[in-house]
């Protein structure tokens, strides 16, 4: 009676820590070394950074941006775009039901779906980390209004990649192509759609409709709110990403629940 009680009592202990494994394991998938993967997602960030820095220039868009640090303008939009994209991916190529790794027990899929998010999210924070250090303390110093909104806005936009990418991944046992395509063409999109570029309180209301469906949109324009002192979001919001966010992790977790339960392991051979 006391090891079976004591065993229950321990058994989220276990779970937790069994996420955490997973974890590991989901950061180094990406490379064996986790310190030169960990480099390489630094690189690709600061390179989007460096991308968008000369096409402002070039463009003449400047003038388009927030009063304030230029660049920190830019890294609060590319910031949030990675995070929410990586978390896309790395949710929606999460081991499924048919998967080989579901026949070891305690595992299953929400397990595998929560340390695919929480890799992503540990690789982001510490990428994102590293290179606003890096600014401040090599280029210039720079001062975040509401650092805890800021991050909140951070944690949202990776809260609604998780949500999108279990919807992508409820669809894969299915349809793999139709799965992968569409979490493809959902992240290519966001490469114009997040309006990372732009400020909303900026954009004509015609523009503002192509983009207000978009929940990184609300994000990235509410953490500007948050980081920069002189723009207050009026076009944008925080409760509507929360909503979608809500939407379409019940809709995955009800998708996953019912793929799970009629799941064939004759899927994954066959394939």
């Amino acid at each position: 009676m006391f090891r079976s009680h004591d065993a229950g009592r321990r058994s989220p202990w276990a779970i937790l820590e069994l996420i955490f494994h997973a974890s590991v394991r989901s950061v180094r998938k990406t490379h064996g070394n986790a310190l030169w993967g960990l480099l390489i997602n630094i690189l690709q960030t600061l390179l989007l950074v460096i991308v968008f820095f000369m096409m402002f220039a070039v463009l003449g868009m400047r003038d388009t941006a927030i009063r304030g640090n230029y660049l920190l303008y830019i890294m609060s939009g590319v910031f949030l775009f990675m995070t929410h994209t990586k978390t896309v991916a790395a949710v929606a190529a999460a081991e499924g039901p048919t998967s080989a790794m579901m026949k070891h027990a305690p595992m299953n899929p929400v397990i595998s779906i929560a340390a695919a998010a929480l890799g992503a999210l540990y690789t982001q924070v510490l990428s994102l980390s590293v290179l606003l250090y890096g600014y401040h303390a090599i280029v210039e110093p720079i001062t975040i209004d509401q650092p805890v909104g800021a991050l909140g806005m951070l944690l949202l936009s990776w809260s609604t990649g998780l949500a999108i990418g279990m919807v992508f991944l409820a669809i894969k046992p299915w349809s793999p192509e139709v799965a992968s395509i569409g979490a493809a063409v959902y992240m290519r999109v966001n490469m114009v759609a997040s309006g990372k570029m732009f400020v909303a309180n900026a954009m004509p209301s015609l523009l503002l409709r192509l983009f207000d469906w978009n929940p990184l949109f609300h994000t990235i324009d509410q953490g500007r709110g948050f980081i920069f002192l002189n723009y207050h979001p009026h076009y944008s919001s925080i409760g509507y990403p929360v909503r979608v966010m809500l939407a379409c992790m019940m809709i995955g977790l009800m998708a996953e629940f019912y793929t799970r339960k009629h799941a064939s392991l004759s899927w994954a051979a066959g394939r």
